[in-house]
């Protein structure tokens, strides 16, 4: 049992004063002690702690292709200026900013991007999304992409390696 004692000491230094003793003060800790053990287990068990924000990608097996018509693939490359060229097949690609107004702060993609999407899904139910993003983009910019097509409900989607060729195809279209 958890106990504090007062000391018993003795008051006034003149001879003339009368000396007062003290009593001894008692007080049992123990109480308090298990209030506070049962608050901090309260306040334990009933807080939720932050949950992890992830993403699920489903990452198709090692051996094995599969064959996609020309024409049921888009491909989708991002430049390092958040700049996103979009081409359906061999087509010459079209340049739409990743961002509304080019600003890179934005949370959401830009509308002509969203609409060329949902209008070209809506068209072709067995389109396939190809997103290549340069080394030097930033990686927000994949994220924002990824966001965007899982809210838009569409899951056929792939990411491939960004190369020179992608790089000269798209200097070949501007």
């Amino acid at each position: 049992m958890g106990m504090v004692e007062g000391p018993g000491e003795r008051r006034g230094t003149k001879k003339k004063q009368r000396r007062h003793r003290r009593i001894g003060l008692s007080l049992d800790m123990t109480p308090m002690v298990d209030v506070a053990f049962l608050l901090l287990t309260f306040f334990m068990l009933t807080t939720t702690f932050s949950k992890a924000n992830t993403m699920e990608i489903n990452i198709p097996p090692a051996t094995g292709e599969v064959k996609v018509a020309g024409s049921n693939v888009m491909t989708l490359r991002i430049t390092e200026e958040g700049v996103a060229y979009c081409s359906l097949g061999d087509e010459r690609p079209l340049r739409i900013p990743l961002y509304d107004g080019g600003e890179l702060r934005r949370l959401s993609l830009s509308a002509d991007l969203r609409s060329l999407l949902r209008r070209e899904t809506a068209v072709n139910s067995k389109l396939v999304i190809v997103v290549k993003i340069s080394n030097r983009a930033r990686y927000r910019n994949l994220v924002d992409i990824i966001d965007e097509l899982n809210l838009m409900k569409i899951d056929r989607f792939s990411l491939d390696d960004y190369t020179l060729e992608d790089d000269l195809f798209i200097k070949k279209a501007a």
